[in-house]
């Protein structure tokens, strides 16, 4: 199917839609994440929780003590995959509600702090690990921030590799709908990268696709990608909107954003923004990746 001509903000907002709060209250929203059965799911990071939020009803509170999750998904199965960022882990929730570890170590060291993940066709997952800027050498930790696939993410079966050392803070992580490219965030460059996706999973030929440097502290955090190709990257004063490499655009958000994520039939952007979480209804379906 070719690809459409995207130009401006007007060609992926639907007519007269605008950002629309949804929840507040919150100390730092994170991580949103919409299953399948019609809820979203997000993170509280300070409050240590993962919220539930049915559209229409009062969010709740979907579990405590939540290892300061950051980023949620969901593979195929609907079970949550999630980056549990002060537990240095990346876990999935079975059906009965227990917790599988699926990675916590690389080469024998502890992970730092496991931030976003997505989850590719081939039911392997991509994760990024943030190493803090004040960390001390010799702590036991890995000493680099990086960019993880979990190979066969089965239990013991499970192997976690690098995929790529390339970025300088790799934060947010996505898949084209084509499954071939992998997208990524970077807060330290202030910039998005694309790498394609080999048979075996491993990545090659990173590229620049987006730039995003300006004068106000924070760089690109979560992003995700629509079925026409467009990036939408949260950063300073909105949601970032690319196409072919162009900048077409910024859905502005009362609050810095942090994350965003495709509900309502992959029409509605979800977004997580400090204290509340946002939406906006648009013209393309995103990307589809469990």
């Amino acid at each position: 199917m070719p690809q459409k001509n995207i130009k401006t903000l007007e060609d992926i907002v639907e007519q007269g839609a605008k950002v629309e709060k949804v929840l507040s209250g919150y100390q730092f929203t994170e991580g949103p994440a919409f299953s399948r059965l019609g809820f979203l799911l997000f993170s509280d990071i300070p409050a240590n929780r993962i919220y539930k939020y049915v559209p229409g009803e009062q969010a709740q509170i979907f579990r405590e003590n939540s290892n300061g999750s950051n980023g949620l998904t969901f593979d195929r199965q609907g079970r949550l995959l999630a980056c549990e960022g002060t537990a240095g882990r990346v876990t999935r929730t079975e059906k009965d509600g227990s917790i599988t570890v699926l990675a916590d170590k690389f080469e024998g060291k502890a992970l730092n702090a496991p931030n976003d993940l997505v989850h590719a066709i081939d039911n392997s997952i991509y994760f990024t690990d943030i190493r803090a800027r004040n960390a001390t050498s010799g702590d036991d930790k890995v000493e680099f921030s990086a960019v993880y696939q979990i190979k066969a993410p089965h239990g013991a079966s499970a192997t976690v590799r690098l995929a790529t050392r390339e970025m300088g803070r790799a934060n947010g992580v996505a898949l084209s709908s084509n499954q071939q490219t992998l997208y990524l965030a970077d807060s330290e460059r202030q910039n998005v990268h694309a790498f394609e996706i080999a048979p075996d999973g491993s990545l090659t030929r990173g590229r620049l696709v987006a730039e995003m440097k300006h004068s106000q502290p924070g760089g690109p955090d979560g992003l995700k990608t629509d079925e026409n190709g467009t990036i939408f990257v949260t950063g300073h004063g909105g949601v970032w909107v690319f196409n072919e490499g162009r900048h077409i655009g910024t859905i502005e958000t009362p609050e810095k954003p942090s994350n965003v994520a495709w509900g309502d039939n992959y029409r509605t952007l979800y977004i997580t923004a400090r204290t509340s979480v946002y939406k906006i209804r648009l013209k393309e379906t995103g990307t589809r990746t469990f």
